[in-house]
């Protein structure tokens, strides 16, 4: 069994390409991917494709991950491998989302805005498994059920013409490869202060709406919106200069 900083390790080195470690990773994770795939079976999609899918979101996961991102690799590899199965299942049918998944989601959500209220900062995954006696990944599942946790090169918005927070952060010259590229921003999103970070991931990583980080800031909607362009411009002018 391999313990947490082990697996901060192998990502590590996966990140840089070292393909033994991408192996170990996969192979130690099997059952996570397959205990997630199982949710969309008889969808009409073969078992072994389902599997397929996943590791590819898997793989992506790896890639993306961050230590920054303050969850453990597992909890972040779910809604990963959950994102690119939907996004095949969208491209080759609808999905639907259970009503009980969809109760639990309000549930969490009516929890989170009481939790806000009573301690003024948002709960944590593990405060929120513990309240709902669950696992951390049911419960990024069912808020995932409403949105997804997303890349800066992942669409804001469904469609072919969406933007990505790369797209509205680049100046109208270009900026460089996109390698280079993720590798600033990521860099300059690290240095954020913790409130404008904490925006950033809110809106871009975990794809909340303005009004929806207005509540977890105790800000107005406006104030958020005013907040976002002031980062973005900032981070924009950063990355031309």
């Amino acid at each position: 069994m391999i313990d947490s900083a082990q697996i901060l390790q192998l990502v590590n080195l996966a990140q840089q390409g070292n393909q033994s470690a991408k192996s170990v990773l996969l192979e130690e994770n099997s059952p996570l991917i397959k205990s997630v795939i199982k949710r969309f079976k008889n969808k009409g999609v073969e078992y072994d494709d389902l599997y397929q899918i996943g590791c590819m979101g898997f793989l992506k996961a790896i890639k993306n991950f961050d230590p920054s991102f303050e969850v453990k690799f597992s909890t972040y590899v779910v809604p990963m491998v959950i994102g690119e199965v939907k996004r095949f299942m969208r491209d080759d049918g609808s999905i639907k989302v259970s009503r009980a998944l969809k109760t639990l989601n309000l549930q969490i959500n009516k929890f989170i805005e009481a939790f806000v209220k009573t301690n003024q900062k948002s709960p944590t995954i593990e405060e929120i498994a513990q309240h709902f006696q669950l696992e951390e990944q049911e419960i990024v599942l069912a808020m995932d059920s409403a949105k997804m946790p997303i890349s800066i090169y992942t669409p804001i918005e469904d469609g072919a013409d969406s933007l990505c927070l790369v797209d509205r952060i680049e100046s109208e010259e270009d900026l460089g490869g996109k390698m280079l590229e993720k590798l600033a921003l990521s860099q300059l999103i690290k240095n954020l202060d913790e409130r404008d970070k904490k925006i950033i991931m809110l809106r871009y990583y975990f794809d909340k709406t303005q009004s929806e980080i207005a509540k977890e800031l105790n800000i107005s909607q406006v104030q958020v919106s005013r907040l976002e362009n002031k980062i973005l411009e900032n981070l924009r002018n950063k990355l031309s200069s």
